[in-house]
């Protein structure tokens, strides 16, 4: 078998077979030993086509013929009932799909885009490139525009999909203006948000394990960052391999470049016999576009010398072709011969025999725009504003005024699309959109005819409107449909802003649709977009009086906790201080409540549960004159986590009951919008956690893990990771339950690495840290959690410091290290008095008093003692009965050490019995164990 040469051999003679029964023998041989579908055969034979098995059983029938092959006691071709074929005799030599690495839990992709047709003339291009791109793990195909390398690329891709075991990931790169946002787009077609100086390589180390196949098309107009790319991720992640277009090799190290030739067309003295000029693959593209534009066409021997003609004249360019096919319905086969003649002379200046391709390609577009009458050029041009795809309502929008009215669009844009210069997709909801290099041709049209500005006004008009719907309709309506609906608006977006901030554009239509856009920006993850153009905005409307809404609006984008700072600019807590200052000057309720939550969040999460609680009063307030009936219970919800961590559990379960119980979440999600979370899901993890250190820790456990699953079927990430990192992976931890800790722990690591959450990822590595230090691994634990209380303190999220500090204390004291040990409980104790976090005090104590008695030092039991007797009296104060039996607990400890059983008994029971549930958990076991000890011994 030589596949390059699709020949079959036998004795030195050829096989006779047909080209479907070929590239079954070369899928089999390909996976020689292996079963190989049904489905996928007909998915590799018949790629982009519907057709029935029995098509398969025919061909595999007439391939075992010609092999000799008996279906009974096959020698090469094995029928597996209900599976597929197997190729069963041995192979040797020849070239063989990459091996894949070992299997990793991840979703194949395949982002192909569908191909509009069967590919023609390209079988033996589409065969070598298969092999290359396995062999070579950079292959860039080159040529000029418009001679099909997309097409190309896209088929062998096709062919390859099944060979990469997590699939293939395509990029269109041609919308993408600006090189910095190739690691975005990568990022987002990989399903991985990257928010780094470097995403490229962060993608790079992510697909390390990966087994898959990037299309990196058009790469002309970015070509060192996609030639950096390729580098990148060819150096970090080994079984990678790219397919690239360009009109220019990339240069990469390691690059194997293959020029696209044009499709073949007759000679000035070749054949002029219909059935001769068929075997030349430009006159077939051009006969097959004929039929599909005619509903039927086939070569007559008088049509064969201008058919020859054409395709020479367009040198095989299939771009070229198509378009002049689309206008034999017009003028003809002989006339557009004549018409395409007259072109050429006109652009070639009477060198007929050496066109350069990109001319060949403009001659074929201005004879197109010729035939147009006025008002078709006009429109043509004035769509060339969209980029991507349109509506009709779009087009309307954006190409009326002066000589068109929105009622001539309609009409006209049908005339664009049956003249094959516009394409439609859909059936339903149908959008348009120009070839790229219609596009271009026609912007170069739009530029000299002194309607650029206008028709860029419009444009940008339209899509202010368009994201100004958007915004509001973010608050009511599910996310990933949101998504469908306003994501493929990103393209037109950004050629938007880039009109209206350049020097003939208005920036005030800019800002305004910056602000719009805020909500598409986070739901792509692109921080850094979204940052440059808040940071112009705000350039531009600097004290502008009358912009203070469109400042506010700016400001709070700045306040998300995924904007880095900007020079010049507040950010976090600041921006969200400006804006509550604007929204107070402006009157806006709204915001109001937006920056005082956000401000709340601020302050919870930097431990000061104090300044929380005073900001979720002011809350309460504007909530009580403005809001919404439920607004108030939002702030009885976040009065109820501030009094949590203050110590006050009583007055927690208080607020979150009556939260509970009256709450009801607007109809149009507002809530999840405005402030991040379900506010349903986040009130019962305090609910949770009050709970347990009130004793009741079979109940805590109830609403844990119901309020998991829960987050789980509401399918809102944030909302999920939330109640993961601060109620599920914690109260676990606190019940003593190693295995759902872990288990929780894990789902929180995979969801913040998913999702690019960087401070729930670090929770993640605490909690998961913690677990180690009680499993035993200390020389692993211990660092990891120091390493994450670090991270979490330079970032500003200390909001659990006092159980984390506590657990490394606990931890270097296991290792020996008690003055350590001891130093960091004093500095938790410290910053817990400073700001008022009074929930874990008695832990605290109690732990120091644990770390003094393992310390052995003279007057060790006394301190150890009084640090005891204080964990208790401050648990009594919280009524925290679950910090009161942990107390308690070793208190009694250490006094059966000291020959005091009835006195360890006489402390200790009657906390035990206060207890009315959870008596299966590690505390409960544990002074129940010491119970006995010591009544044993106080019996004695």
């Amino acid at each position: 078998m030589l596949p390059q040469q699709r020949q079959l051999l036998e004795g030195g003679r050829r096989v006779q077979l047909g080209s479907r029964a070929l590239d079954i023998l070369i899928a089999l041989l390909e996976r020689a030993g292996q079963v190989v579908a049904k489905d996928e055969l007909i998915a590799y034979v018949w790629p982009d086509t519907f057709v029935e098995e029995n098509n398969l059983r025919v061909h595999v029938t007439a391939l075992r013929k010609a092999l000799g092959d008996d279906p009974a006691s096959p020698r090469f071709i094995a029928n597996v009932p209900g599976r597929g074929y197997c190729f069963v005799a041995a192979v040797r030599g020849g070239p063989k799909a990459p091996h894949p690495p070992a299997p990793v839990q991840s979703r194949p992709i395949n982002n192909l885009p569908a191909l509009l047709g069967n590919i023609v003339g390209r079988d033996d291009v589409l065969n070598t490139l298969a092999v290359q791109v396995a062999e070579r793990r950079l292959l860039t195909i080159t040529g000029p525009g418009g001679i099909g390398k997309s097409t190309v690329a896209l088929g062998v891709a096709r062919r390859l999909a099944s060979l990469y075991r997590d699939g293939v990931a395509y990029l269109d790169l041609a919308p993408v203006n600006d090189p910095r946002f190739l690691g975005s787009l990568l990022a987002s077609v990989l399903g991985q948000p990257i928010r780094s100086d470097n995403p490229i390589r962060d993608i790079a180390v992510l697909l390390h394990d990966r087994h898959l196949l990037v299309v990196l098309d058009s790469c002309e107009h970015m070509i060192e960052a996609a030639s950096q790319a390729a580098e990148t991720l060819l150096r970090e992640a080994p079984h990678i391999h790219i397919l690239a277009t360009s009109r220019e090799p990339l240069l990469a190290e390691g690059e194997w470049v293959h020029r696209l030739s044009s499709l073949d067309f007759p000679p000035s003295a070749g054949p002029e016999r219909a059935k001769d000029l068929l075997q030349f693959s430009a006159v077939q593209l051009f006969v097959q576009a004929t039929a599909s534009n005619l509903g039927g066409y086939e070569l007559s021997d008088s049509d064969a010398p201008y058919v020859a003609e054409i395709c020479r004249r367009l040198d095989g360019i299939a771009l070229a072709i198509e378009l002049a096919a689309a206008r034999v319905d017009s003028v003809g086969i002989e006339g557009l011969a004549g018409s395409l003649h007259d072109v050429f002379r006109l652009l070639t200046k009477g060198r007929r025999t050496a066109l350069p391709r990109h001319q060949t390609l403009r001659a074929t577009l201005d004879w197109s725009y010729r035939l147009l009458t006025p008002r078709e050029q006009l429109l043509l041009c004035r769509l060339a504003a969209f980029v991507g795809s349109f509506s009709i309502d779009a087009a309307r929008k954006v190409a009326s005024g002066g000589r068109i009215s929105g009622s001539d669009v309609d009409g006209d844009l049908a005339n664009l699309v049956a003249k094959s210069l516009v394409a439609a997709d859909g059936v339903d909801n149908l959008r348009y959109r120009l070839l790229d290099t219609t596009r271009t041709y026609a912007r170069e049209k739009l530029v000299t005819s002194g309607e650029e500005d206008g028709t860029a006004r419009r444009h940008a008009e339209h899509f202010r409107e368009v994201f100004e719907h958007a915004e509001t309709e973010w608050e009511i309506r599910p996310s990933l449909e949101w998504m469908a609906d306003y994501g493929r608006h990103l393209d037109n977006l950004r050629a938007a802003l880039a009109w209206t901030f350049s020097p003939t554009g208005e920036p005030a239509i800019g800002v305004a649709l910056t602000a719009a856009a805020v909500p598409l920006w986070f739901q792509l993850s692109l921080v850094d977009e979204c940052l440059d153009r808040v940071q112009q905005s705000l350039t531009r409307i600097a004290q502008d009086a009358s912009e203070d809404k469109r400042r506010m609006q700016l400001y709070a984008a700045l306040g998300w906790p995924q904007m880095r700072a900007v020079s010049g600019f507040p950010s976090g807590a600041q921006a969200w201080s400006a804006t509550l200052e604007l929204a107070e000057k402006l009157g806006d309720a709204d915001y109001q409540l937006r920056a005082l939550w956000a401000l709340w969040v601020d302050r919870t999460n930097s431990g000061e549960p104090r300044a929380a609680l005073a900001l979720t009063e002011r809350f309460a307030v504007v909530a009580a004159q403005f809001g919404e009936p439920s607004d108030l219970f939002l702030a009885d919800r976040m009065r109820a986590r501030s009094l949590h961590f203050l110590g006050d559990q009583n007055g927690a379960l208080k607020n979150i009951r009556k939260m509970l119980a009256g709450y009801f979440a607007p109809s149009n999600r507002s809530h999840t919008a405005r402030f991040q979370y379900d506010q349903e899901i986040t009130a019962r993890i305090t609910l949770a956690r009050a709970l347990w250190v009130q004793g009741l820790a079979e109940q805590a456990l109830r609403e844990t893990e119901e309020n998991i699953d829960q987050a789980l079927s509401l399918g809102h990430v944030l909302t999920l990771t939330h109640a993961l990192s601060d109620g599920a992976c914690p109260t676990a931890l606190l019940l003593g339950d190693v295995g759902l800790a872990d288990r929780y722990t894990a789902m929180l690591h995979r969801y913040t690495t998913e999702h690019a959450l960087d401070v729930w990822h670090t929770y993640a590595d605490a909690y998961r840290s913690q677990i180690l230090i009680r499993t035993g691994d200390l020389r692993t634990g211990i660092p990891m959690l120091r390493s994450a209380v670090d991270r979490l303190r330079d970032s500003g999220f200390v909001l659990f410091r006092a159980p984390f500090l506590g657990a490394l204390a606990e931890g270097l004291s296991l290792n020996g290290q008690h003055v350590d040990a001891i130093a960091v409980v004093d500095n938790a104790l410290t910053l817990c008095g400073a700001s008022g976090e009074g929930w874990a005090n008695a832990e605290l104590r109690r732990l120091r008093g644990e770390i003094l008695l393992r310390e052995s030092a003279p007057g060790a039991h006394e301190r150890a003692e009084e640090q005891f007797g204080q964990a208790l009296r401050i648990a009594v104060d919280q009524q925290a009965l679950a910090w009161e039996l942990k107390a308690a607990t070793s208190l009694a400890r250490l006094r059966l050490t000291q020959d005091r059983a009835r006195e360890a008994v006489d402390l200790l029971a009657p906390v035990r019995g206060r207890l009315t549930e959870g008596f299966a958990t590690s505390d409960a076991r544990a002074a129940d164990a010491i119970l006995e000890d010591a009544g044993r011994a106080a019996a004695r």
